[in-house]
């Protein structure tokens, strides 16, 4: 068994670059590419969620978060990501990276659809389930950072090995760029050039659940 995985190892380490190295690279990138935007779009969501659930209409200044709330809506996902990694890591090897991988992508695109369908009657109760599925969002996006890496060095020969991770892991950039952009799709008042502070929570929610469903479609 150990000579036959070797010669498998030894054959990709000298085989030509061919459409399945692409297409690896497309794979593992892509969840990158999904990583990055999940993670970092969360920085829209919370200015809309302080504007539309924190907003007083007395108060001259747009509504804001209290800092425990954006401290907890920012930092969830980044807590079960730190759990992805260590466990997923561990399964991964255990049961093999390939059907672990694709179990950390379904998870992630079922907590994000899940995260932009947040629900509950009052401000504290969108926030607590948003911050339930943004933890198991991360859950998977910690699952999907070392398996990605390491699938792809496995694929990958030995010539091009460190082009094609690196390619990769530039992904991570595009993803962060998308979020930002979705800043300018996704705000009230963008179709309008202006911005128009929310007079109902109910309507208004529509905009803030955008970009984290948007990580499930990425």
């Amino acid at each position: 068994m150990a000579r036959t995985e070797l010669k498998v190892l030894t054959r990709l380490d000298g085989a030509k670059t061919q459409l399945y190295h692409f297409k690896a690279i497309v794979i593992a990138g892509m969840g990158f590419f999904t990583d990055a935007y999940d993670l970092f779009c969360i920085s829209l969501v919370t200015k809309l969620l302080g504007r539309i659930y924190y907003y007083e209409p007395n108060y001259p200044a747009p509504g804001i978060l209290p800092p425990n709330v954006s401290a907890a809506v920012n930092g969830v996902a980044l807590c079960g990501t730190l759990s992805g990694q260590l466990f997923f890591g561990w399964l991964g090897d255990k049961m093999g990276r390939k059907s672990v991988y694709g179990f950390t992508l379904i998870m992630m695109v079922v907590c994000s659809v899940a995260s932009g369908l947040s629900f509950g009657s009052t401000a504290k109760g969108v926030v607590t389930t948003l911050c339930f599925f943004r933890f198991w969002l991360g859950f998977g996006i910690g699952g999907d950072y070392p398996l990605s890496a390491t699938i792809m060095s496995e694929y990958a020969n030995k010539r091009t090995r460190g082009a094609f991770i690196a390619a990769v892991f530039a992904m991570q950039g595009f993803g962060i760029l998308a979020g930002g952009s979705s800043r300018w799709s996704c705000r009230p008042g963008s179709r309008t050039g202006t911005t128009r502070r929310p007079s109902a929570p109910t309507p208004a929610g529509r905009p803030s659940r955008r970009p984290t469903t948007c990580g499930a479609s990425s």
